[in-house]
C-alpha cells in the first residue's frame, strides 16, 4: 500500500507542477488589469474602470465549494476594508444564470454585500486566464495594475493575507 501511495505521489507531482507553471503563465501580475463591465446580480452595471483610484479586490468564481469559501473570505475582506478606498468585486465567470448564482449566494455561510457580477459570456475567464484555475483572487492597484493574485482556496488567499496586500497599496506600495 505504501508503495502504491509513493508511486501515485511521484506521478502526481509532475502533473501538479505542470499546472502551476501553466497557471503562472496565464496571470498578469504587473500588467494592466483587463477592463470589463458586467451586470451585478442586483441589476446595476458595474465596470472595473469605475473603481480607478481605488484598490480593487477581484474574485473570479464558479459555482463550487472552494469558490463559496473564497467568496466568503472576500466578504470578510470587504468588511475589514469598509471605510477605506477599496472596492471588492466578485464575478461568476462561468456563465451561470442569475437564478443559479442567486441560489449559490444564498447558500453562503455569510451574506455577500459586495457587488457580485454575472458573466454570461465567460469574458472574465478569458481575460484573466481562469477556467481550470478557480477561484482566482486579484488585488489591483489604484492605477489599474494587477499587483497580487492567488489561485484556489488556500491559506495563501485568506482574508489577512489579502488585506495585507491591500494595505501595502493604500500605503503607497503600488510603485514599481
Amino acid at each position: 500500500m505504501k508503495r502504491m501511495i509513493l508511486v501515485l505521489g511521484a506521478l502526481l507531482v509532475p502533473v501538479l507542477a505542470a499546472h502551476l507553471v501553466l497557471a503562472d503563465g496565464l496571470f498578469k501580475v504587473g500588467e494592466k488589469a483587463p477592463s470589463f463591465a458586467l451586470t451585478a446580480i442586483t441589476g446595476e452595471t458595474v465596470g472595473l474602470d469605475t473603481y480607478k483610484g481605488k484598490v480593487v479586490v477581484l474574485g473570479l468564481f464558479h459555482i463550487c465549494d472552494p469558490c463559496m469559501m473564497q467568496g466568503s473570505t472576500l466578504q470578510k475582506v470587504s468588511e475589514m476594508t469598509k471605510r477605506k478606498d477599496v472596492a471588492v468585486l466578485g464575478v461568476n465567470s462561468s456563465g451561470n444564470s442569475k437564478k443559479e448564482v442567486g441560489e449559490f449566494l444564498s447558500a453562503f455561510p455569510v451574506k455577500v454585500t459586495y457587488p457580485y457580477l454575472l458573466d454570461p459570456n465567460k469574458m472574465t475567464d478569458r481575460l484573466y486566464g481562469g477556467g481550470k484555475f478557480i477561484p482566482n483572487v486579484y488585488v489591483i492597484d489604484q492605477l489599474g495594475v494587477i499587483r497580487w493574485q492567488r489561485v484556489g482556496d488556500m491559506d495563501l488567499a485568506g482574508e489577512e493575507v489579502i488585506v495585507a496586500e491591500v494595505e501595502k497599496l493604500l500605503a503607497g506600495g503600488n510603485k514599481m
